[in-house]
């Protein structure tokens, strides 16, 4: 289950990424480094978390021109980061040189190929909001099309809503990654997110990997918030 929970490092300094990183101790092994903290910080929390061993999802959700995406990737990949991320409607196209690049900087330095993954729609959003952007459709129904437009164009999986998990590995198959934010354990604060669902629900679901942030970083007792939450996906297998 270590594998499959990501630690959302919301921060914009190291120091308290690496207090957290040191208390959480082996009980964690992937965390999340997303905006706040890589533009603060810069790539050096990156070249750190890997000097602990553990595992980093990259969570800059690139978005731009196919070229623009594909060249960003390719730099990217140099930090060792297991995973990253653009954002599927990009497009197609966006998302074929965005896997290319990766692939092709990972051969040429000799490493393993960081997995590329695309966000769907952002947990944060709900129908309400979805629908004052001009959409008439469910947002359920975008998330699984982008999902499929994703594994078409070669993406190792895509970040969505464990709510939309069940659907898109009914159409993606058994080997798509699914990241699911939007993960809160039993009885805590749903905070900003919109679409969510319990660890062993979401699991249950279909997801792969479950990104949580608060409900371990502001615990009075990390480690006991994660081990609690690792006993929860344990949960959805029995």
């Amino acid at each position: 289950m270590k594998d499959r929970l990501i630690v959302a490092l919301d921060y914009s300094s190291d120091e308290p990424v690496k207090q957290l990183v040191t208390s959480l101790d082996d009980s964690v092994s992937y965390y999340k480094v997303g905006m706040e903290l890589y533009y603060s910080v810069g790539e050096s929390i990156i070249h750190y978390l890997k000097e602990q061993q553990k595992n980093v999802f990259l969570d800059l959700k690139l978005y731009d021109i196919p070229n623009t995406v594909a060249k960003g990737l390719s730099a990217l990949t140099r930090l060792g980061a297991n995973m990253m991320n653009v954002h599927a409607s990009g497009g197609s196209l966006m998302m074929q040189k965005a896997v290319e690049a990766v692939a092709d900087e990972a051969a040429r330095l000799s490493i393993a190929r960081p997995q590329v993954i695309a966000v769907t729609i952002l947990t944060s959003m709900n129908q309400e909001q979805w629908g004052q952007m001009g959409h008439t459709s469910e947002i359920s129904d975008q998330v699984v099309r982008l999902a499929l437009l994703a594994k078409e164009s070669g993406m190792d999986g895509v970040v969505a809503s464990p709510q939309e998990a069940s659907a898109i590995r009914s159409v993606c198959g058994d080997d798509f990654l699914i990241v699911t934010p939007g993960v809160r354990p039993v009885g805590a604060a749903v905070n900003d997110q919109s679409r969510i669902a319990t660890p062993s629900s979401a699991l249950r679901q279909g997801s792969t990997h479950l990104v949580v942030g608060r409900p371990i970083t502001a615990a009075p007792d990390g480690q006991a918030a994660a081990k609690a939450i690792l006993e929860e996906m344990e949960g959805a297998f029995k």
